[in-house]
């Protein structure tokens, strides 16, 4: 809202001055206060501006997106698709691809992970794709280093085991808690404790983000089914119409 409104009061100086003489870095205190009283005057007796200006904000964010969505994950193929840093579930041999940008702290996330799984389940046809996407803090973060030593260190069949764990795992997400993860799974928790530091494992929660920002991913979950961006929380029923669509197509 604050940019909105210095924006606002960007536009209204415009019309107030010629563009080549106005400058407010070259104003003087007492001049700035009185520009400011006077577009806070302004815009207290044209509030409407406020919203026009919050519409137009929005209406540009959505062109963005879907500017976005025209480099079609086909030009980023490799990356989304093949990408040997991010674990496969479902059917590796499905013929549908789906990739879910991801985070253990989300809170959509989690309401979303047990249909996608009645979703891999119930079609059987499904190359299903994490992409370990940490968004929210620091625990977000520490949980997706785990996962991703954990893939390093023990594999596929561990890694697999550890995300279910996530998804559902209650209370904060600290190197203790996670020992314990390990504990509770027999794995080597010390391996993969110290793997969680490792620079691969910055570089690929760095190129997840990377990709992310290249579609204006910003907020999980996100799905990619095929070519279809599909962002936030999508019910089973709703995916499983869309997954025959895109088989269809």
């Amino acid at each position: 809202m604050k940019r909105l409104l210095a924006s606002a009061a960007l536009c209204i100086a415009g019309l107030a001055a010629p563009a080549q003489a106005f400058d407010i870095t070259a104003m003087s205190d007492d001049e700035r206060t009185a520009f400011r009283a006077e577009i806070r005057a302004y815009l207290l007796d044209n509030p409407e501006i406020i919203i026009e200006a919050y519409q137009v904000y929005e209406e540009r964010a959505t062109q963005a997106k879907a500017e976005a969505e025209k480099q079609t994950p086909a030009a980023y193929s490799a990356q989304m698709f093949e990408d040997p840093n991010s674990w496969v579930g479902g059917n590796p041999e499905g013929d549908i691809v789906l990739v879910e940008f991801m985070d253990y702290r989300c809170g959509y996330c989690r309401k979303a992970h047990e249909e996608v799984m009645q979703l891999l389940e119930l079609d059987g046809n499904i190359r299903f794709i994490v992409k370990e996407f940490p968004i929210l803090g620091e625990q977000s973060v520490l949980a997706s280093r785990f996962a991703i030593a954990t893939r390093m260190v023990a594999g596929d069949d561990a890694y697999e085991k550890v995300h279910n764990e996530l998804m559902v795992f209650k209370g904060n997400i600290a190197e203790k808690s996670l020992k314990r993860l390990a504990d509770k799974l027999d794995l080597d928790a010390g391996a993969i404790m110290a793997q969680m530091n490792a620079a691969e494992v910055d570089k690929i929660i760095g190129e997840n983000h990377r990709l992310a920002s290249a579609f204006q991913i910003s907020g999980t979950p996100t799905f990619v089914l095929e070519d279809e961006f599909l962002r936030g929380y999508v019910p089973l029923a709703d995916m499983m119409e869309l997954v025959a669509i895109a088989r269809e197509g």
